[in-house]
């Protein structure tokens, strides 16, 4: 592990060291007394000789209500951050449109965990593209991406100006030291990278494994919760976003920066963590999933899993989403008279599943922690013979799913297979055939044929 030399701000809203609370919100924070102007943006002369610059996650004309930007006051403007760009090539890592001939995107597949293979990488170089959905020059859509990462960004650096990007451990641990604080993360919790954040990433507990979302479109949200309230799913008071924290440090450092879908670098002799305070609500955060609290039916019926969204980000048709982020806990499970997993279903929308710990309850084997299943749009999936025969036959009584989390990144796009999962991953072939075994109970009689 790298030992991380930032400074941070000591001066801390809520109870999280090191954290402030809130989803949205317009922060304040700052490392060094009065380095934050007061009552204005950007004064003649900045405390401490710093430079003040606005980064605006938003059109400057989007409405008040979803409008996000950062006001940073830093040693060094960001145009010293970056010099003359060349481009690299980061084979494993694709972005929309990437439609390939010879791979077949249609079908129900399923991944067993991608194994790490003793080779030293970055969150950079250890990135493995899944899916991709949608187009990225246009800023719609979504990649779905597999991280493995064995070793920390020593002097080197990057940012996405193609996407925010959602974070989802599944095992090891890692830290963010990003322009606008540090952020540690662990499996049970997730994290929110914006647009043009710069960053490094450093290994705390390695190897690292894990899932990430990159979200070409508009940026993720909590969802409305309608008729429940003002409460339940995701608190906003949940999310924490990092203080001030930034270092002064004058050493060769290299700037890697994916753009349209290709990755440059650039060289500079200093790190660019040098935003010393700050003010607005374009930031990046965490959220821990075990503060999530689920929402579902008391007395029949299973409800549609978008009750179990965490995140949402909106396309142009309303209610349809660009990405959903829906995750599946511990939950109690106290329906009458009814089936319980989830039941079969033919979906406009396309499901990438994860499973970051337990037993998911539709498919109790073959998906372990660390497993993906993808059903792309139109494609049934439902529960397996197993589940199907458990569901069905139970003496149904209150019971807690427990040891159990696992997420779906949801999107309104087809999502197409790279040739790193179609060809390298480690894709369970008989997957398919978990639905063999179901049989037909019909008999002519209303009250069928139901076989154990």
């Amino acid at each position: 592990m790298t030992e991380t030399a930032l400074i941070r701000s000591e001066n801390t809203m809520g109870t999280t060291p090191g954290y402030m609370p809130g989803f949205g919100n317009d922060f304040e924070t700052e490392a060094l007394p009065g380095a934050l102007p007061q009552g204005m943006n950007s004064p003649q002369k900045c405390a401490y000789g710093l430079y003040g610059e606005q980064l605006s996650g938003t059109a400057f004309t989007a409405p008040s209500h979803q409008n996000e930007r950062t006001w940073c006051y830093r040693i060094r403007p960001s145009v010293k951050h970056v010099g003359r760009f060349e481009k690299i090539e980061m084979p494993d890592w694709k972005s929309a449109p990437h439609v390939l001939e010879d791979v077949t995107s249609l079908g129900q597949y399923r991944w067993s965990p991608i194994p790490h293979t003793g080779d030293k990488l970055t969150w950079v170089t250890g990135m493995k593209t899944m899916t991709t959905a949608g187009d990225v020059y246009t800023q719609v859509g979504m990649a779905s991406h597999v991280y493995l990462v064995t070793e920390s960004m020593e002097d080197e650096y990057f940012y996405s100006a193609d996407s925010e990007l959602l974070v989802v451990p599944q095992e090891g641990r890692l830290r963010f030291c990003t322009e606008l604080g540090v952020i540690d993360l662990e499996p049970k919790e997730i994290a929110i990278l914006p647009r043009g954040l710069v960053y490094r990433v450093e290994v705390i507990d390695g190897p690292a494994r894990g899932f990430v979302c990159e979200n070409y479109g508009q940026k993720l949200d909590l969802p409305g919760r309608g008729p429940i309230g003002a409460n339940g799913m995701a608190n906003r008071r949940d999310f924490k976003t990092p203080v001030a924290a930034f270092e002064d440090r004058e050493v060769r450092s290299r700037v890697v920066i994916k753009w349209q879908g290709q990755f440059h670098e650039t060289f500079i002799d200093h790190s660019p963590l040098d935003v010393v305070a700050w003010h607005g609500n374009y930031a990046p955060c965490k959220y821990n999933l075990r503060d999530y609290c689920p929402i579902g039916a008391i007395l029949f019926d299973h409800p549609d899993p978008s009750i179990f969204t965490v995140l949402t980000a909106p396309s142009g048709v309303p209610g349809t989403a660009n990405i959903d982020f829906v995750l599946f806990r511990e939950r109690w499970m106290t329906m009458e008279d009814t089936f319980r997993p989830p039941w079969y279903h033919k979906n406009v929308m396309s499901e990438l599943m994860g499973n970051i710990y337990g037993e998911y309850d539709a498919k109790p084997g073959g998906f372990e922690p660390g497993a993906i299943s993808l059903h792309n749009m139109m494609l049934p999936h439902g529960p397996d013979k197993q589940a199907f025969d458990k569901a069905t036959h139970s003496n149904l009584g209150p019971e807690k799913l427990d040891n159990t989390m696992s997420f779906m990144f949801e999107t309104r796009f087809p999502q197409h297979l790279t040739q790193f999962a179609a060809q390298e991953a480690p894709l369970q072939d008989d997957y398919i055939d978990c639905w063999d075994s179901l049989e037909k109970n019909f008999d002519g009689t209303p009250e069928g044929n139901w076989k154990r």
